[in-house]
Formats: structure tokens, C-alpha cells, sequence
């Protein structure tokens, strides 16, 4: 295989002296044996997507190494200094469970601290959400995190966070951008001022635990709790350092953790995936359920942002819930709690994304509380607490298994998140009631909404080409029907308008520019297209809907749903593409 010109240059100026011997080699023989190795790992630049920057270890411009991370956290001090001129600079760091994880972070601190910012870098691991409380809590102007979330062994990232504990946005991200793209690796300054860097840990644990058991505590009775049988796995990952400890300190003792997952360990042993959006993931938990005859499985992904919930249905069973549902089941009881207290005014809030159930919005107008909806990621649901001060934040989920309780993180915690929903789960049972029993009974308050998504994997430089011009094609020749129903609106948040079908208007999209396509039929579907932020993928997310009117008739709508679903997928050849 010849290599370009362009990536050929690429690759040879990591033949310089500016890069260690280790990775010149490397490099060397790349270039020697492996040209298609130096293709993917030289023709761009890592990008900041929806969840920061994420990609495989490796020597190259477009892989996680201590050079694109110590260029990265360089353009990210001289911002600082720009935005914070006549302040003391200090920034926090975590990680989380995956190989280099500690030595890239140490890399992260050298740099921030050859820049004479004072550093906090945790000790050993810890979950994502508690660095997003730890920034706050060190009043910090910036954090970052080392995570690859539920990505595969081989992946690693980079998360930068901002002072008011969220993730960078608009217009941050791009001057951070244009501060790293601005520099030579050159630049970097590596060596570290070791007396600006502080370790962290037992102060902040603590703090961090008792905050979430305060958020997330909603006067369940200490019965209801001893009565919960609870299985927790931590997939090999960072909740096992602080969830355990929260459901302890929150009075749940009958807790049950799969000891095969309890380890924190980078090569995921015992599953293919550690994403609790994946049912296999769950797998042993699921048994170690059985032997317990425990109420509730909890797994959460290697960072602790995500959460998979598994509860008993009616016959006894358990199945799984999906994240739409979940974030229903905590929002629906939030609501209420909220309601019992008198704390519903009008001046409240709950925020959701585009790419979510539209119930959510059901459930905000019910209880008379403001609905936010923002793009992908839990980057755009934290923002909206800053762009609303004028209004309070109750929580807030999306579809991909995330949730967040209140202000204390402002990010998506699996830590408050698992002590919620066995709050949820607690309440029902002590009411001779189930959390399925809840869900149902939401299905026939509000409409049942059911959600599909389709993830179509295309890897490398080829792949974001087929992405790429699935997404040209779908704006070029946008569909007028789909399952036979006549699509009546599509928004496009990459021009940012809005077209009504039905009267030919546009409507400007009041957001950030995305590549997101979604269509609506004449029948209630939603159907959304949009390349993933952080992995190979385009995404499909189908939600359709009908209403419900006794419990009796579920399986019976279910089913109807199931097989709309499953004729949108085929009449926009979706399953076609996966293969």
C-alpha cells in the first residue's frame, strides 16, 4: 500500500528528536511493515466529540499517547491563562480503570504543573462523576478526566470539564481546540514542578459519598430498606471505590456484589463489552440475582457514568430495562417526591436530549415543571443549569443509561443514580407495588412510548467515509415516507432548521450546529440519524408510541410497537446496513 503524501509527513515528523526513542522506533517500523497501521494512526487529529476526546493507545496524531495528551493539556494552560490572567490556576485530575490510565494522568499533572498551575490528582482511580464534584469542591478552574467510558480494552481518552464542574462546550471547546491545534509538540513542556502537585483521596471520597446519599435519599423507611435485595456489579471498573460505600451509608445492607467484577481491571476478563447498555454485560449479575432472589441488578459501565438496571417483571422474571425506561422510573419519582414536599413552583426544571423518549416531555408537563432538551451528551443537559439560573434542576437522563440528580455533579453519576433507583425500587416494593408495576402504570399516565436503537459499526478511515455519505444521502434525498406514513417534519441540526412537510415552512433550530437528522411521521414516530461523537458508528434511534389503557393490555400494544419498529428498520433498510 502506497501512503499519501500528507500522512506520510505526518508520521515523519514523529522521526524527530522532539519525540522519545521508544516511539521513533515505533514509528519506524510502522512505516516499514504496517502502512496501513500508519494510515489510521496518522491522517487526523484526535477531535473532541460528544464525551471528550477518545481513541486507541498508540504512537500517532490520531492516537491517545503522552504526546497528543501533553499537547492537548499545553493548549489547554495557555487558554487558561488567557481566560484567568490574574489568577492562581488550579486544575484536578482523575482516572479511571484502563491501561496507562495512571501514567497518562501523571503526564497530564507534569504538564499542568511545568505551567505552574497547582495541581489535585487522585491517588488511584476513582468514578468520572467525582471529578466533576471534586472541581467544585477545590473550586478549580478546570478538571480532566482519563476515560474511554465503556469503549474497548484498546481505547483510552481525555475529558476536560470546566469550573462550573461540566464539561467544556461552545465556544470553549473550539478556542481549546484552536489553542492545541496553534502549537508544535515542541512546546509541550513536560517536566513537572512536583511541589504544585497535590495527591487526593479519603477527604474527597467522603464528601463525594455523603453528598450523593443527600441528593439522592428520599425518606424511605429504614423496613423498605432492609427489605431490598439489592445485586451491584461494577464490571472490573471505578464504582466499586465508592458506590458500595454510598448504598451503605444510605442504610442499604442487603447488598450482594459479584466478586468475579469486583476487581478494577483494564482487559474487562469477564465480559465481551463492559457496557451496561449491553445485556450480555449483565450476565452474571443476573445470575447471582437468581441465587439471591434479589428485587434489583445494578451494573454500572468502567467510569461510573453509566448505569444498567435489571428488575423483576409481574411473572417474576427479571428483564432488563432500557435507558429510556430508567431514566422515566427516576424522573417519575423525583416528581413526586418533589410534589409531596411542596418544592414544585413553576420555577423547576428537567432536561433530556434529542435523541431520547419524547415521554419525558410528558412527564415534565404533567407535574408542571419546565422541560430542556439539548443534544447529545450530558455536556448540554449540565449547560442548561447554567443558561437557566432563574430556574432550579430536579434531574435530568437520556436514552444511553446516564443520569443526573440535582447540582452536585454536573454530569451524568451512576453513584447517585444507583442509590436512586433503589429508592424507586424500595418505595414499591414497601407499597406491595414493583418498579415494572411503576413503569406500566407510567406507560398508561403518560403513553407508551417504546425505543429502538440501531448502531451501525464502520471502523477507520473507510468507515467515516460510508458515515459520511449515509448522512449526505439522507440529506440529499431526505425521505417522505416511512412504514407508509407520511413523514410530516424533518430537523436538521446541521444547517439548524426545521421544515413542516405539511405547510412547507422552516423553523430555525434554536441550537448548536450537529450532525443529527431526525424525522417525524404523520403517526408519532421519531426516527434520528447521527454519526456517534466518540465511537465508529452511525446511529439510528426509532421511538414509536401508542396509548395504553390497562395493564392488560400491555403485551398486546408491545407486541403492535415491536413490529413497527421493526418494519420502520426494514423500509429504511437499516438492518441491511449492519451487515
Amino acid at each position: 500500500m502506497n501512503l499519501a503524501i500528507g500522512i506520510l509527513k505526518e508520521a515523519q515528523e514523529w522521526l524527530t528528536p522532539v519525540f522519545d526513542q521508544e516511539t521513533q522506533d515505533k514509528v519506524n517500523e510502522m512505516i516499514a511493515f504496517h502502512p496501513n497501521e500508519v494510515r489510521e494512526s496518522f491522517y487526523k487529529n484526535l477531535e473532541f466529540g460528544t464525551g471528550g476526546m477518545r481513541g486507541v493507545m498508540g504512537v500517532g496524531n490520531n492516537r491517545i499517547n503522552k504526546y497528543t495528551l501533553g499537547k492537548s493539556t499545553q493548549g489547554l494552560s495557555d487558554y487558561l491563562y488567557k481566560v484567568f490572567p490574574d489568577q492562581k490556576l488550579k486544575a484536578v485530575i482523575a482516572y479511571d480503570c484502563r491501561h496507562n490510565s495512571d501514567t497518562l494522568a501523571k503526564t497530564v499533572a507534569d504538564v499542568f504543573s511545568a505551567n505552574g498551575i497547582q495541581v489535585y490528582l487522585f491517588s488511584s482511580l476513582r468514578p468520572t462523576p467525582e471529578l466533576s464534584f471534586a472541581l467544585k469542591y477545590l473550586k478549580c478552574h478546570c478538571g480532566i478526566v482519563l476515560t474511554a467510558s465503556h469503549n474497548p480494552p484498546e481505547y483510552n481518552g481525555y475529558k476536560v470539564y470546566w469550573e462550573d464542574g461540566g464539561q467544556i462546550v461552545p465556544p470553549q471547546d473550539a478556542e481549546i481546540i484552536k489553542a492545541i491545534e496553534d502549537l508544535e509538540y515542541s512546546q509541550i513542556k513536560f517536566e513537572a514542578n512536583d511541589a504544585l502537585i497535590e495527591y487526593i483521596d479519603t477527604e474527597i471520597d467522603q464528601a463525594f459519598v455523603k453528598s450523593s446519599v443527600q441528593n439522592a435519599s428520599f425518606s424511605t423507611s429504614d423496613q423498605a430498606k432492609d427489605n431490598l435485595s439489592i445485586v451491584f456489579t461494577s464490571l472490573h471498573g471505578t464504582s466499586i471505590t465508592v458506590v458500595p460505600d454510598t448504598l451503605a451509608l444510605a442504610g442499604y445492607k442487603n447488598v450482594h456484589i459479584v466478586e468475579e467484577q469486583r476487581v478494577p481491571n483494564g482487559d474487562f476478563p469477564t465480559v465481551k463489552s463492559p457496557n451496561p447498555e449491553e445485556p450480555e454485560a449483565l450476565t452474571m449479575a443476573l445470575a447471582l440475582a437468581e441465587k439471591t432472589n434479589a428485587d434489583i441488578v445494578i451494573g454500572t459501565d468502567p467510569d461510573c457514568d453509566r448505569l444498567g438496571v435489571a428488575v423483576r417483571d409481574n411473572d417474576g422474571k427479571m428483564v432488563l430495562l432500557n435507558g429510556n425506561q430508567s431514566m422515566i422510573l427516576m424522573t417519575a419519582f423525583l416528581l413526586e417526591q418533589w410534589k409531596k414536599a411542596g418544592k414544585i413552583n413553576g420555577k423547576q426544571f428537567i432536561g433530556s436530549t434529542i435523541v431520547s423518549t419524547p415521554m419525558i416531555a410528558e412527564l415534565a408537563a404533567a407535574y408542571g415543571v419546565a422541560y430542556k432538551s439539548g443534544l447529545t451528551g450530558f455536556k448540554w443537559i449540565a449547560k442548561m443549569i447554567k443558561d437557566f439560573p432563574e430556574l432550579e434542576f430536579i434531574g435530568g437522563g437520556e436514552e444511553s443509561f446516564g443520569y443526573m440528580v440535582g447540582d452536585s455533579v454536573r454530569d451524568k453519576d451512576a453513584v447517585a443514580a444507583s442509590l436512586l433507583i433503589c429508592e424507586v425500587a424500595a418505595q414499591a416494593k414497601a407499597n406491595n407495588s414493583s418498579v415494572y408495576q411503576a413503569l406500566l402504570q407510567h406507560y398508561i399516565d403518560f403513553g407508551f412510548y417504546k425505543e429502538h436503537l440501531i448502531s451501525i459499526t464502520k471502523k477507520g478511515i473507510d468507515g467515516l467515509a460510508e458515515i459520511n455519505k449515509m448522512m449526505v444521502n439522507l440529506r440529499e434525498n431526505p425521505l417522505r415516507e416511512i412504514n407508509g406514513q407520511r413523514v410530516v417534519r424533518i430537523e436538521d441540526y446541521k444547517s439548524s432548521v426545521s421544515n413542516n412537510l405539511l405547510n412547507n415552512e422552516s423553523e430555525i433550530i434554536n441550537m448548536p450546529q450537529a450532525d443529527v437528522l431526525i424525522y417525524y411521521t404523520e403517526d408519532g414516530s421519531v426516527i434520528c440519524a447521527r454519526p456517534s461523537g466518540t465511537e465508529p458508528k452511525i446511529k439510528f434511534y426509532i421511538s414509536v408510541n401508542e396509548e395504553l389503557e390497562t395493564i392488560e393490555k400491555y403485551e398486546v400494544i408491545k407486541e403492535v410497537l415491536k413490529e413497527r419498529i421493526k418494519n420502520i428498520s426494514i423500509s429504511m433498510q437499516l438492518e441491511k446496513s449492519r451487515n
